[in-house]
């Protein structure tokens, strides 16, 4: 059952791309992956890892971040997202570590958010999806046009991008223990460095 070995972004990529058609959730997907990636790299980085140590740590926060809702194209529903999607993962032998990550992700899951990955997970969800809502009403439909400031005005706007929960917003930071603005700071740096993966470096 290779258990012990080190399963890659590129299987991650392909697993989605096989589960999940639709074009939005794929680019969720990769828009939760590099905010989540980019606590795996801060708190590498904490715990004092380096090289392939710190390289395979953040990965593993990728992994997560990339596949939290690889079943929901298929399984939608509260009975089954992530509940599909992690026994899939869980046959094919994936680490338990992201496994358990992505179900804490689900407030209805009833799995507590333990370790570092499962709140930077939980915290950066919703936060993504708001910064994409934010970067696509800019005239420029770019990450890079959006600030702290701006973000924080929308997320006080209840008719803008109305899904998104703002308490699990706040409630994130609070569990990763940093201000609201600052986890907004990071995960808008996290984005607006991959832009282009994103798609959101606008129409320039």
């Amino acid at each position: 059952m290779g258990h012990n070995r080190q399963y890659t972004r590129d299987e991650a990529w392909e697993l989605l791309n096989e589960w999940t058609k639709s074009p939005g959730l794929i680019k969720h997907a990769l828009a939760v992956e590099c905010c989540v990636r980019w606590y795996g790299e801060a708190e590498a980085a904490r715990l004092g890892l380096d090289g392939a140590q710190a390289s395979a740590f953040a990965e593993t926060y990728a992994l997560a971040g990339l596949l939290h809702d690889f079943d929901y194209d298929r399984h939608p529903s509260l009975e089954e997202h992530p509940f599909v999607g992690v026994a899939h993962l869980r046959e094919l032998g994936w680490p338990e570590v992201v496994l358990h990550a992505i179900l804490a992700h689900a407030d209805y899951s009833g799995t507590p958010r333990e370790t570092h990955l499962d709140k930077a997970l939980f915290a950066c969800d919703e936060l993504a999806g708001f910064l994409t809502a934010c970067a696509l009403v800019k005239p420029t439909k770019s990450i890079r046009d959006v600030d702290v400031a701006g973000v924080r005005k929308k997320m006080k706007d209840k008719a803008f991008a109305r899904a998104v929960k703002r308490e699990d917003i706040s409630g994130g930071a609070e569990l990763l223990g940093i201000p609201v603005d600052e986890h907004i700071g990071n995960c808008l740096a996290a984005m607006q460095a991959g832009a282009a993966e994103l798609g959101l470096s606008g129409n320039v």
